[in-house]
């Protein structure tokens, strides 16, 4: 007897999407990462489909307050480049937690995504905040606690 199985895709209509609130104050930044990476694809749920955006949202505030380990914050360094001559420039990540401390993790999170068209659009997904206060309230974003590493 032959029988023939169909395996199930999610269609983009039929996601259902949450939002997931994060306090990244204490916090390790690639610790924080690897789990906001996984919330945009939706790997945890059930319904995952690789080549379909079925991930939440999340909201992290107090992006201002994470760690970097050992002497990243002198370091590590962020550049930009506007494609002329002589126009490279960078920036020590202790600088740029002073600037805009959210585009320290939104990074950390986009080099933790596939290279694809559809993690373009996930990274849109990421709403960071350098303080305590975000603007995503009228959502109802659930507090998401994040695994601790275990000790011993």
């Amino acid at each position: 007897m032959n029988t023939l199985i169909k395996t199930w895709m999610a269609k983009p209509e039929e996601v259902k999407r949450d939002w997931h609130l994060i306090d990244a104050a204490d916090q390790k930044v690639g610790r924080i990462a690897t789990e906001i990476a996984n919330l945009l694809r939706g790997k945890s749920k059930p319904t995952f489909t690789p080549h379909v955006d079925t991930g939440d949202f999340v909201v992290v505030v107090n992006t201002d307050k994470m760690i970097l380990t050992g002497s990243k914050w002198q370091e590590k360094k962020y550049y930009r480049h506007s494609r002329w001559f002589g126009s490279l420039k960078s920036k020590s990540a202790e600088q740029m937690r002073e600037e805009d401390s959210a585009f320290i993790l939104q990074e950390a999170v986009r080099g933790m995504l596939p290279p694809s068209k559809l993690s373009r659009r996930l990274i849109l997904k990421l709403k960071a905040f350098n303080g305590g206060e975000h603007g995503h309230a009228a959502q109802k974003p659930k507090a998401y606690t994040l695994p601790t590493a275990k000790k011993g």
